[in-house]
C-alpha cells in the first residue's frame, strides 16, 4: 500500500502544470542515452540510463520495451538521493521512477540516471529500446519525450566465450536452427548423430512434412526423429548405410557429413552431385582414408568453400563430426544459397 501512495504521488507530481512548460527547455534541450555494461555476456548486463545537459531533474520516470520472453528485470538503483519505485514490469515493458524529497534543487548536467539489471533467460540476442522518460523540475513543471534509444544484447552459451565457432554457432540460434543442450551450454565439441545432423539440414533448409515412408526399418514409428528423416529422404538428402538401415543413432562422420551438404545444396539449386565439378584437387594427407563413394563430395565440399581439413594436412574423413563443425558447415551453406 506504501509503494501505491508513493507511486501515485510521484506520478501526480509527472503529471500536474503541464500547461506551465517553460520554453526553456526547447532552448536547453536534454539528451539521453544508454550505456550497457557488455553487449554480450552468459547472463546478467546492466543498463545506464543517462542524462546529458540537464537542467533541473527532481524527478523522472523512464520506460524500457524488452522481450519478456527472453529477459527479466533483476533490480534497478539510482545514486541521486531521494526515493525510487522498484520497477514495474508489465506487458513487455519496464518502468522505473525516482524522486528526490523536500524542497531542494533538481540536478544538473551530465549524470547516469539510473542503472536497470537484466538476466538473459535464454541464449540469442534481445534488443532493449528506452521509449520514453517524463522529467520533472523542482517547481514539479514536467516534459514528456520519446525516446528511441536501443541496442542489442547477446546471451552466448557459457562452454563458447573462447570457443572458434562462437560467432557462427550464436548467428544460427539467433535464425532458430540450433539450440544449446540447456539454456547455458551448447556442449560445440560434443559428437552429431545422423538423425542430429539431418534434423538441422531439415531446420536450415526448412523442409516441409510428407507422406513419404523411407524403406529403412530402424527409423521407429512415433521416434523424434521420424518426420525428420522422412522430409530429408524425400528431398533426396540421405541414404541409409545400407538399403533397410538408416542408423539414426550413430554418430555422423565427416564424409558423411559432405555428402549431405552436397545433396542439400544439389536440393536447392537443382544441380545433380552428379554434374557439379571442382577445380581442385584436395590438399590434404589422408585422402586414401576417404571412401570411394566419398571422395566426390568431399571435393566438392572443399572446394565449395563448405568444409575445410581438420588441419592444414589433414581432412580426417571417418572422424566424428562435432556440434560446432555441424552448425558452421550449415552457416556457410546458406550463405553460399543466398
Amino acid at each position: 500500500m506504501k509503494h501505491k501512495i508513493i507511486l501515485g504521488t510521484l506520478v501526480c507530481n509527472l503529471s500536474c502544470f503541464a500547461a506551465l512548460l517553460s520554453p526553456a527547455y526547447a532552448e536547453n534541450a536534454s539528451q539521453f542515452g544508454l550505456k550497457t555494461s557488455a553487449a554480450e555476456s552468459t547472463g546478467e548486463f546492466t543498463v545506464t540510463l543517462q542524462g546529458t545537459n540537464l537542467q533541473d531533474l527532481y524527478a523522472y520516470e523512464a520506460k524500457i520495451s524488452f522481450d519478456a520472453s527472453k529477459l527479466e528485470v533483476i533490480n534497478a538503483n539510482t545514486k541521486i538521493e531521494g526515493f525510487s519505485i522498484s520497477p514495474i514490469v508489465k506487458n513487455n515493458e519496464v518502468t522505473f521512477a525516482h524522486t528526490k524529497v523536500g524542497s531542494v534543487s533538481g540536478e544538473k548536467g551530465n549524470l547516469d540516471m539510473g542503472t536497470i539489471t537484466f538476466k538473459a533467460k535464454k541464449a540469442g540476442t534481445s534488443q532493449l529500446t528506452w521509449t520514453s522518460v517524463k522529467i520533472v523540475d523542482h517547481n514539479l513543471q514536467n516534459q514528456s519525450l520519446a525516446l528511441d534509444k536501443s541496442f542489442d544484447f547477446t546471451k552466448i552459451f557459457s562452454d563458447l566465450v573462447d570457443h572458434w565457432a562462437k560467432t557462427d554457432v550464436m548467428s544460427m540460434v539467433d535464425k532458430n536452427i540450433v539450440e544449446g543442450m540447456d539454456d547455458d551450454h551448447f556442449a560445440p565439441d560434443a559428437t552429431v548423430t545422423r538423425a542430429q545432423f539431418a534434423t538441422l539440414i531439415a531446420r536450415a533448409l526448412d523442409l516441409k512434412s510428407n507422406s513419404v515412408q523411407p524403406p529403412f526399418t530402424d527409423v521407429a514409428v512415433g521416434s523424434w526423429y521420424e518426420d525428420t528423416v522422412k522430409k530429408v529422404y524425400a528431398a533426396g538428402l540421405i541414404n541409409g548405410i545400407s538399403d533397410r538401415e538408416f542408423a539414426p543413432e550413430k554418430n555422423i562422420s565427416r564424409e558423411e557429413m559432405a555428402a549431405m551438404l552436397m545433396r542439400a545444396k544439389s536440393h536447392v539449386t537443382g544441380m545433380r552431385v552428379e554434374d557439379m565439378t571442382s577445380s581442385s584437387s584436395l590438399p590434404f594427407n589422408d585422402e586414401d582414408l576417404i571412401s570411394d563413394w566419398a571422395k566426390k563430395v568431399v571435393q566438392l565440399a572443399v572446394d565449395a568453400g563448405l568444409m575445410n581439413g581438420r588441419t592444414a594436412e589433414g581432412f580426417a574423413p571417418q572422424g566424428q563430426a562435432t556440434r560446432a563443425e555441424a552448425v558452421v558447415v550449415l552457416k556457410r551453406l546458406l550463405a553460399g544459397l543466398k
